[in-house]
């Protein structure tokens, strides 16, 4: 039997002897498949050129070329040898490797999903268990052990990430508010540049409260902060935390999967649905699909498939709109924001972009606006450019610059007290 034919029955039909070695060269490298025996049938070891050896249990898959593949017979002219190591590399062989892993991190800030089931529950008068004085938990939880209870259960979240874990703290989310919220933030933004995405278990009572303070002070955050939680705790049999901990995970690395949806906002995954974090609410207290987003669209919807609604998704790469990215302030209770622009006070300044009509906005229902500028030295000169001199003549104040640690605490000293001047000098803060 001619070696094309031994070699293509061995790809068709794997429990065919051949006569080893049978070899494969190509410009780059050498595959040497290697017949070793195993009970029943054959594996096959596949030689790299540089001696290393991948097993057959491996996923490196390896096709055959259709021409006729060079068996080491000994010596042969150099110029037919490389003749077909142009066919071989232009017809394969195609080496298959599996693409890297996101890196994902779960921050554990304590609730229902983290109790445990035994101490926090007790039988009531019919024999049904009900949860015992708030939920018992363990103080000295290490991340160590969460990320083991996480994997044990749910061992599938392991396919979607490479994860890490750390303990933010471990409370009755009723517990949790500014502090925490700011020490959440905090660790989100020291981690920023070391993950890909961000998965947030937290309890449900609170929930959509750290997601809207989240999402206001990590402004531009631009990756994936995805909050969920439990109705029951992880251990228990009937626990909806295994399915909202992997649908969590699913939309946190949608990026890197097809249809490679980019998610850059904090959101709520919770009972199949996927929701933005400062419009979710909590509206059933038993429910599975306890959260609801009533005054936006979902982001997705989890089932067989993930139906996203990627036109809802909040855009917010450089020249995004403020109307999306923003929305009305004013409504939500903003009374003054410090507007950092480009260079000497200068934004985009045409009506498909936003920035001037979003100015206009919320100017004339009162909020107070003061422009500084993203860079750190030279003057402020907004009148030099038309957007400029449009946001001055708005009522917008823009005097000599401030840091914007400062600008910050004289806008909440002029809201206090009007009659200050946001723009005047006081303390040589300008």
């Amino acid at each position: 039997m001619p070696a094309s034919a031994r070699f293509h029955r061995l790809q068709q039909h794997q429990h065919l002897l051949v006569r080893p070695p049978v070899v494969v060269r190509t410009v780059s490298r050498r595959l040497t498949l290697r017949v070793r025996p195993r009970a029943a049938a054959l594996a096959f070891d596949v030689e790299l050129g540089d001696g290393a050896i991948q097993p057959a249990s491996s996923k490196l898959l390896v096709s055959a070329p259709t021409q006729k593949p060079v068996v080491s017979t000994g010596r042969e002219k150099v110029r037919d040898q490389k003749k077909r190591e142009l066919q071989a590399a232009a017809n394969g062989p195609i080496i298959m490797v599996p693409k890297p892993l996101p890196s994902v991190l779960i921050t554990h800030t304590g609730g229902t999903l983290g109790m445990d089931p035994i101490a926090s529950y007790e039988p009531d008068v019919d024999g049904k268990e009900r949860l015992k004085g708030g939920g018992t938990f363990k103080g000295t939880l290490g991340p160590g052990d969460m990320l083991n209870n996480l994997l044990n259960v749910v061992p599938e979240l392991n396919e979607f990430a490479n994860l890490h874990l750390k303990v933010a703290y471990n409370k009755d989310s009723s517990r949790v508010g500014p502090k925490e919220w700011v020490e959440l933030a905090k660790l989100l933004h020291n981690n920023r540049k070391h993950y890909d995405a961000f998965l947030v278990v937290h309890g449900t009572d609170t929930m959509a409260y750290t997601a809207s303070a989240l999402s206001l002070m990590l402004l531009g955050f631009r990756k994936p902060i995805v909050m969920t939680g439990s109705q029951l705790p992880l251990a228990k049999p009937r626990s909806d935390a295994r399915q909202n901990l992997i649908d969590a995970i699913t939309c946190a690395t949608s990026y890197f999967n097809p249809p490679h949806v980019q998610l850059q906002e904090v959101a709520v995954c919770f009972g199949g649905q996927l929701m933005r974090g400062n419009r979710a609410q909590k509206v059933n207290a038993s429910n599975y699909q306890a959260f609801d987003s009533p005054t936006y669209h979902k982001l997705a919807l989890l089932g067989v498939e993930v139906d996203w609604q990627a036109r809802y998704l909040l855009q917010v790469e450089g020249g995004s709109d403020p109307r999306t990215a923003y929305g009305d302030l004013v409504e939500r209770g903003v009374k003054g924001v410090i507007l950092e622009a480009f260079g000497v006070g200068n934004m985009p300044d045409l009506p498909q972009q936003g920035w001037l009509p979003w100015l206009k906005s919320q100017r004339k229902k009162g909020l107070q606006v003061y422009l500084s500028s993203q860079c750190t030295e030279g003057a402020l000169n907004p009148e030099l450019y038309r957007s400029g001199q449009v946001a001055l003549s708005m009522g917008v104040e823009a005097g000599p610059r401030m840091t914007p640690e400062c600008a910050v605490v004289k806008m909440m000293q002029c809201l206090r007290y009007p009659a200050i001047p946001l723009g005047v000098p006081l303390a040589g803060e300008m």
